[in-house]
């Protein structure tokens, strides 16, 4: 616990130029949790009640500081301008464009003065921040201009001669506590894999067995078009099962999973019979390699077979949202035509990349104003692929025949993509 003299020059003592600033109560130790001693009657969190006040003290000059400058939206774009204008690459690392972060620093702003309050959980939740950033490849120490940016953002949205030294000396202890639980989260991450809390903000049923989930991320989660995260659902707690990613890592921070359930029993039955908007999953690092090349090389065929189609129009987004000059032809195959459950969203992504076709091919009953027939048919007359780099996705056995039926076609095995079958 800090000592009387510190309470006894409050949050409004003068501090010599370049001394630290003062350490907040209940953050002593950053290698283990705060510690959690008896109870005085009347104390919130187990610590004294003189310290439990002094914290309480902060976080109310957070909280109207905040107010003051405009409050966390305006605040975060500040922030974001100018963190991106000192550290653009600081700012890349994380997923989504300008109101994507924008939102994630407000919010991020909020849970903390929420939070002072309460060490145990905002040690928790800084270490996990950390983690997740370690995850988007931000060291640590990339973030000590965080703190000043920070405070420069209050400041300016504040009228002249609101921004006051405790202000200013309840942020600077803040931050010093914050960005040493981040530094310690990051380094967790090392032998610990973070894991993604997220909320489920949008479910469809496109079909009476298949739903077209999104999901937000509670904390910065980064991941590249066509790669495959697993999801944890409350009622299977100790089941993880893997699902491709659809959404558009450049333009927000949304996961999307194309889910199709053969039972009523299982992580994908829970998904698309039992979920709904406002629950909460969580998610595992992102995996996988079935990744476009970081330099624009071949052009790209695309064969996807029922939900296998996610990944692929993730690699579709991808290509709209970076102006990637390859072609692409996408086949999906299916059924009938009531499988073609995203076919206009796919459709239209296709419209804004540059050079991109969708092909859906369906094999039995009326195929309507689509082609007809065995997927691996229609691609054999539909052009030469053996130039091509070639991105399989779908279920196991479609995966094994259409890769025979591509190498018959000349299309050498290393060029053709998929991931593992699990």
């Amino acid at each position: 616990m800090q000592g009387d003299a510190q309470r006894d020059g409050g949050a409004h003592a003068t501090r010599a130029a370049g001394a630290p600033a003062p350490r907040l109560p209940g953050f002593d130790l950053p290698h283990v949790m705060p510690p959690m001693v008896s109870r005085s009657p009347g104390a919130g969190d187990g610590m004294d009640p003189a310290d439990d006040a002094l914290l309480r003290q902060t976080q109310r000059l957070l909280s109207t500081s905040l107010t003051f400058a405009g409050g966390p939206v305006e605040v975060a774009e500040r922030l974001r301008v100018a963190l991106l204008q000192a550290h653009p690459s600081l700012m890349a690392a994380l997923p989504g464009g300008p109101a994507t972060r924008t939102a994630q620093l407000a919010r991020a702003l909020t849970w903390l003065v929420h939070h002072l309050d309460r060490p145990p959980v905002l040690v928790e939740g800084t270490g996990r921040l950390g983690a997740a950033l370690a995850a988007c490849e931000i060291e640590p120490g990339r973030m000590h201009l965080v703190g000043a940016a920070l405070a420069e953002a209050m400041r300016a949205g504040m009228a002249p001669g609101q921004w006051r030294q405790d202000f200013d000396l309840a942020w600077r202890s803040t931050w010093q506590h914050v960005y040493e639980w981040i530094s310690h989260g990051a380094a967790r991450a090392a032998y610990d894999p973070p894991v993604w809390d997220a909320t489920v903000v949008m479910h469809e049923r496109r079909r009476p067995d298949l739903a077209v989930v999104r999901l937000r991320p509670e904390l910065p989660m980064p991941f590249r078009p066509g790669q495959f995260a697993r999801i944890q659902v409350p009622e299977l707690p100790a089941i993880w099962r893997p699902y491709s990613l659809a959404g558009a890592p450049r333009r927000d921070d949304l996961v999307e999973l194309h889910v199709r359930a053969k039972t009523t029993s299982g992580v994908s039955a829970a998904l698309v019979y039992r979920t709904n908007v406002g629950d909460r999953v969580r998610l595992s690092r992102a995996e996988g390699a079935m990744t476009l090349p970081d330099e624009p090389g071949r052009n790209l065929l695309m064969i996807a077979g029922d939900t296998g189609v996610a990944p692929l129009k993730a690699l579709l987004t991808e290509l709209a949202d970076t102006g990637d000059p390859r072609s692409a032809v996408l086949f999906w195959g299916v059924r009938d035509l009531g499988e073609l459950y995203d076919i206009d969203e796919i459709a239209e992504t296709a419209r804004a990349a540059r050079r991109a076709t969708v092909v859906p091919v369906v094999s039995e009953g009326d195929p309507g104003p689509y082609a007809s027939g065995l997927v691996t048919d229609a691609v054999a007359a539909y052009g030469e692929w053996s130039d091509h780099e070639v991105y399989l996705a779908g279920p196991p056995l479609m995966l094994t025949a259409t890769s025979l039926a591509l190498q018959q076609l000349g299309v050498a095995p290393e060029r053709i993509h998929h991931d593992a079958p699990e």
